[in-house]
């Protein structure tokens, strides 16, 4: 089968589209034919985490299609089966943390940016038919993180107000879309016009230039919750918009890792700091629930056929996407 495979060279470098072994499933396990797939900020990282000298790696997390094999002991679903696929190994049930051994499909086993893909059954749920095969495949991966970002760690309520800086990536905008279905008064911020224009379209109640003055923006308003998934060059305007008893919520650092703070300032306020990534398979079907509810939809920036990858990865490497970006499986196109 062929797939997009990374080996022998850091970063993009490494990339090639190429045949590999399509294999069968294992009890437990099925295999599906991938119809979509999507691209994440965790497909870039994971180009310098795989080392030259490792084993080539099919990358990739997102991923929807047809199941067309069924290892043993698999009953909940069967062979033509149209499904959505969980990118958490090892995390059934929704906790504080996930398990020891919990990976992330693609990194390190075969990921999804393949004609076939193999998981394990409970990694597999019936795709929405509201979602068209662009949508549901670039949906899983960042719609779980907001997800469990919002619900399980932030605790959002009808009536908070929640700020999300950076909006643009697949996360954001569902972070953006949750929040409101949830009945939040939800702020963001961006460096570029567009991307504010269009999050105004998908409900926000304001949004405002990320090199502004934040609070006079907002007419020193402060929020309940932070969502922060950008890192050093946001964190302290965050906390800054942060009310006493506020919480912040980090799943990235795609603007720095590292952050100083203020111990006294941020005792004095009696601020909550938690971090998150990913969730469970019990949330997973929460969040689809939840979806089918509201009747959300990503955000779609672009579908392509996987062939143009490089064009793709430049895309979001420069952050210029809103929603995300999705690759269709088929080698020629649809």
């Amino acid at each position: 089968m062929k797939a997009l495979v990374h080996e022998g060279k850091n970063g993009l470098e490494g990339l090639s589209i190429r045949e590999m072994e399509e294999l069968q499933p294992k009890a437990g396990e099925v295999r599906v034919t991938i119809r979509t797939a999507g691209l994440n900020h965790r497909d870039l990282f994971v180009l310098d985490r795989h080392k030259p000298t490792d084993p080539p790696l099919i990358i990739g997390s997102d991923g929807a299609g047809i199941i067309d094999a069924v290892g043993e002991g698999v009953t909940h679903v069967q062979a033509g089966d149209e499904v959505m696929i969980n990118p958490g190994l090892g995390w059934k049930v929704n906790s504080d943390a996930p398990p020891e051994g919990f990976e992330i499909l693609g990194l390190p086993t075969h990921g999804t940016f393949a004609e076939k893909v193999i998981v394990p059954g409970d990694n597999v749920a019936p795709k929405p038919r509201f979602l068209t095969w662009e949508e549901a495949g670039v949906l899983s991966l960042a719609a779980l993180t907001a997800y469990r970002a919002l619900f399980t760690r932030a605790r959002i309520q009808p009536g908070m107000k929640v700020l999300i800086p950076g909006i643009g990536g697949g996360a954001a905008t569902f972070l953006l879309q949750f929040a409101k279905a949830a009945g939040a008064t939800v702020y963001v911020t961006s460096r570029s016009q567009e991307k504010c224009r269009k999050a105004l379209e998908y409900g926000a109640d304001r949004a405002i230039d990320s090199h502004e003055d934040w609070g006079a923006a907002l007419d020193g308003a402060k929020v309940d919750v932070v969502i922060e998934s950008v890192g050093a060059a946001t964190f302290h305007k965050s906390l800054e918009r942060l009310r006493l008893g506020g919480t912040i919520v980090t799943f990235g650092a795609s603007a720095g890792d590292v952050v100083q703070l203020n111990l006294r300032d941020f005792f004095y306020g009696h601020h909550n700091l938690l971090g998150t990534t990913l969730g469970s398979g019990e949330e997973y079907r929460d969040m689809i629930k939840f979806i089918e509810s509201h009747q959300i939809k990503p955000v779609l920036d672009r579908v392509v056929p996987l062939e143009q990858y490089a064009q793709a990865f430049e895309r979001m490497e420069r952050a210029a996407q809103l929603g995300k970006i999705g690759f269709y499986i088929g080698f020629g196109g649809q």
